[in-house]
């Protein structure tokens, strides 16, 4: 490697100077800050410097990122307008022995961003993925809410569309888990009230807002008290994720045939129908055998 080459994986943390180490060939997943940049993590700084080429969903954004750390490497734009065009060059370059770290705007990449086209490719062609994890939204929100105990349910965003949003949402509502959603600020207010139609008044839940930034706010309340706290789309501000507690009491048993329906519907979206089905007879009561049958009827 010529000095040029070299100086080119040097980082910078502070006003010190390093030199990152080389990197075998593989696709990097590196998680990035969600708001504040010294989240970085020292192994996702290091992997960033040592990598050939940095992909990422919006150039001026990691631009930031990578000015922070000295890291001079342009930036390759990788997102859900040119994943086409621009997926197979990165799999070109990463079967020609090339290293590639993909990071998405902020937190961790493939949540919600075009990143999970990438990686069944690379896989596809025998490329090897490493995870670099960091920071992660969802985790943060559940760990500031309160709300979390042994398990949680990561639903994504919810359809803009208000009949799609309650249909989902009623899908979830006896899940014995905490529910996680991202929002944009615009529909927060609205969501939160179709969540009091759907839930009821009472359940807990959180609004989380700008976390790790300046602003960072973490409400939670019964869902009815949150609706009023934040009514009005001209109330919130920046990115929000919404984390909903577990069903109480009598609510965790989906007593009748068209809760344990919606039940089996959710569940059998994230595992195999053996394994919905036991999961919702661990909820419910009811036999795994006879839940097993209905959702066999259901297809």
């Amino acid at each position: 490697m010529s000095d040029g080459e070299a100086r080119e994986r040097d980082y910078q943390i502070g006003n010190t100077a390093f030199r990152a180490r080389p990197l075998e060939p593989a696709l990097y997943i590196v998680a990035t800050p969600i708001g504040n940049l010294g989240d970085m993590t020292l192994r996702g700084i290091e992997t960033l410097a040592a990598a050939d080429v940095i992909a990422c969903e919006d150039t001026r954004v990691s631009r930031v990122l990578l000015d922070r750390y000295g890291i001079s490497r342009r930036p390759y734009a990788y997102h859900e307008h040119n994943a086409g065009e621009a997926g197979p060059k990165l799999i070109e370059a990463l079967l020609a022995g090339k290293s590639v770290a993909l990071v998405s705007d902020a937190g961790t990449p493939l949540v919600s961003d075009p990143g999970g086209r990438l990686v069944p490719e690379a896989k596809a062609a025998g490329i090897r993925v490493v995870p670099i994890p960091g920071a992660s939204s969802v985790l943060a929100a559940l760990t500031a809410s309160g709300l979390f105990t042994d398990s949680f349910y990561f639903a994504g965003f919810l359809s803009s569309k208000q009949g799609q949003r309650r249909s989902k949402l009623e899908s979830l509502k006896t899940l014995d888990a905490a529910l996680v959603f991202f929002e944009s600020p615009n529909r927060a207010a609205a969501t939160l009230m179709d969540m009091v139609e759907v839930f009821g008044p009472k359940r807990q839940a959180s609004l989380c807002r700008e976390l790790t930034k300046t602003y960072e706010t973490v409400v939670t309340l019964p869902l009815a008290e949150l609706a009023v706290e934040f009514d009005g789309e001209d109330r919130i501000r920046g990115e929000v994720v919404l984390v909903v507690g577990p069903p109480e009491g009598d609510q965790n048993i989906a007593r009748t045939d068209d809760d344990v329906d919606a039940l089996l519907r959710a569940l059998v979206l994230e595992m195999s129908p053996a394994k919905a089905a036991g999961e919702a007879s661990r909820m419910t009561g009811r036999p795994k055998g006879e839940l097993y049958q209905r959702l066999l009827a259901m297809k």
